[in-house]
């Protein structure tokens, strides 16, 4: 298994520990400690998971015993290791299983790469655009229902951002999505013309109404231990040696483990497990509560549960985001009501609940909250 440097947030000291001999000991090199001083050594010796001394060569090198891996750094620098504090990696090591995914930049792009998979595809199959920004995009907005349907007129088509999403004229009809279709969620918003009363193709929150079926090639188990083999991988070569997964779910989990299992999990993880933000306050404080009595909550360094995760607004790049005053008239984000501010998912009489039974519980409690509406909410439940 390759060696992880985890240095971070440990204290250093001149002085062996109670190990009598270093499993690794890298020397002749520039140790960056990151201490008060900004110290630079020039060695490290490493022991039991545990860093047993960082300081002169001479130093470390006495704690060579007859197994210690030893490395002549040969002058080269030793940082410590970067902690990513917000991943997704199951999601993300997956995104371009089915094919590669062109860079986008404008409508135009958008549009050509939903033409050109509607070739490959049979009529009917659904194409799909995820993490494309609008405000990346050169016209700074969504595509329309009308161009969707002119790019794709026999494919349901979702162009996903975030939480919100644009949609064509098909995927409203094959979902059921018309003039007179209500949502039965308060925190979901399907934006409807104020003429017609006909949906205009942008929904807020509200992808669950889609009928979407797949149309890629199906993932194996094996598959995706290896893509996310493959990304942890990634992180490794760009001094990541620790990552928090913010919304994990059982089947990730599962998956860190078995990597772990086999010796493969080549970072160190602390996730934070999603409880939903819909329901019964009472079924919300229960799954806190079963996240608490996960066995990895009490577990190793390499892998373990800290906390738990939820989602309170929308987004900011996307028009739903929460905010203490109203959003503004924007074509932009396709907002025509001037006292629009945005989704709150969760309201003040299920959110205290669900923070204490967190705290109670031990856990972290995590919450999406990207608008300044939706901050100062959690702060008041805090």
């Amino acid at each position: 298994m390759r060696r992880l440097l985890f240095l971070v947030l440990i204290a250093w000291s001149n002085v062996a520990v109670a190990q009598d001999s270093a499993d690794l000991i890298l020397h002749n090199g520039k140790v960056v400690t990151v201490d008060a001083k900004d110290s630079i050594a020039q060695a490290i010796a490493i022991g039991g998971g545990k860093i047993l001394l960082v300081g002169d060569d001479g130093a470390a090198l006495k704690l060579r015993g007859p197994k210690t891996e030893v490395i002549d750094l040969g002058g080269k620098t030793v940082l410590p290791g970067l902690i990513d504090s917000h991943v997704h990696p199951s999601g993300a090591a997956m995104y371009e299983f089915d094919h590669p995914m062109p860079e986008m930049n404008s409508i135009a792009d958008v549009l050509g790469y939903i033409a050109e998979r509607a070739k490959t595809l049979e009529d009917g199959e659904w194409i799909t655009v995820r993490q494309v920004f609008i405000t990346r995009l050169k016209e700074r907005r969504y595509p329309t229902k009308a161009e969707l349907d002119a790019a794709a007129p026999n494919n349901p088509v979702e162009f996903g951002t975030g939480p919100d999403s644009s949609v064509n004229s098909l995927a409203l009809k094959v979902s059921g999505i018309d003039k007179d279709f209500k949502s039965d969620d308060p925190a979901a918003k399907i934006e409807k013309d104020p003429t017609t009363g006909e949906p205009t193709g942008i929904l807020r929150s509200a992808g669950r109404y889609l009928k979407k079926k797949g149309s890629g090639r199906s993932a194996t188990e094996a598959d995706r231990e290896a893509r996310v083999a493959e990304l942890f991988a990634d992180y490794n070569a760009n001094g990541i040696t620790g990552v928090l997964d913010r919304n994990s779910d059982s089947g990730a989990i599962k998956l860190y483990q078995k990597l772990l299992a086999e010796d493969r999990l080549t970072v160190r993880v602390a996730a934070s497990k999603g409880v939903g933000n819909s329901g019964a306050v009472e079924r919300l404080v229960e799954n806190i509560k079963n996240v608490a009595g996960d066995p990895l909550c009490k577990g190793t360094p390499m892998l373990r549960v800290i906390g738990i995760k939820c989602f309170l607004d929308g987004g900011m790049l996307t028009g739903s985001a929460y905010m203490r005053e109203p959003w503004g008239l924007s074509k932009i984000y396709s907002i025509d009501d001037p006292a629009y501010r945005g989704l709150l998912y969760i309201p003040a009489e299920k959110l205290v609940p669900m923070v204490r039974a967190a705290v109670e519980s031990g856990l972290q409690f995590t919450a999406h909250s990207v608008g300044d509406g939706a901050v100062h909410a959690l702060l008041a439940a805090y």
